[in-house]
């Protein structure tokens, strides 16, 4: 299976691998070899972290490499009435009675908690395509579903504000 990203993912994904093995690998490189010279490793709390870190390190680089590899580079089609891919969406849930604006992105970029909501999750699919005045049923699981009302639609686009998630 393959993630769908844009060329903008793509960038700031090589650019975090250019980071992570210029800047941060030498930096962690030191910080082990220096912990390692406080003695018995057995009992050397900072040692264990320092190898932590750099397993983390090279794990993230790994998944971006991974990434990267296995994505599906897509174009953004939007149309100047309904909701596409960066477009800011105000929609009104009516199980929670509440208005909230969210953006549609990828899913490198997504963060709920922030309002940036994957392309792919129930409400983001469901959303695509959709108008204003819209109500959506949107279907979490088997047993979960809700309605929302698009209630405003903002055109967005792809830069580089948006950063990409972590693990």
């Amino acid at each position: 299976m393959y993630d769908e990203l844009t060329s903008v993912d793509i960038k700031k994904m090589e650019e975090e691998i250019h980071y992570r093995k210029t800047v941060l690998a030498p930096e962690l490189g030191a910080e082990l070899k220096r912990t390692r010279e406080y003695g018995d490793l057995s009992e050397n709390a900072e040692y264990k972290e320092a190898k932590r870190a750099k397993r983390k390190n090279e794990s993230r680089i790994r998944y971006l490499e991974n990434m990267i590899r296995t994505a599906k580079v897509i174009e953004i089609e939007s149309t100047e009435d309904r909701v596409g891919l960066f477009d800011h969406v105000l929609i009104f849930n009516e199980r929670m009675n509440a208005e909230k604006e969210i953006q549609i992105v990828t899913t490198l970029r997504q963060n709920s908690l922030q309002g940036y909501i994957s392309k792919e999750s129930p409400l983001g699919s469901a959303l695509l395509g959709k108008k204003v005045g819209d109500r959506v049923l949107i279907k979490v699981n088997d047993t979960m579903s809700y309605y929302v009302v698009i209630r405003k639609i903002t055109k967005g686009e792809d830069n580089d504000s948006l950063p990409i998630s972590n693990f």
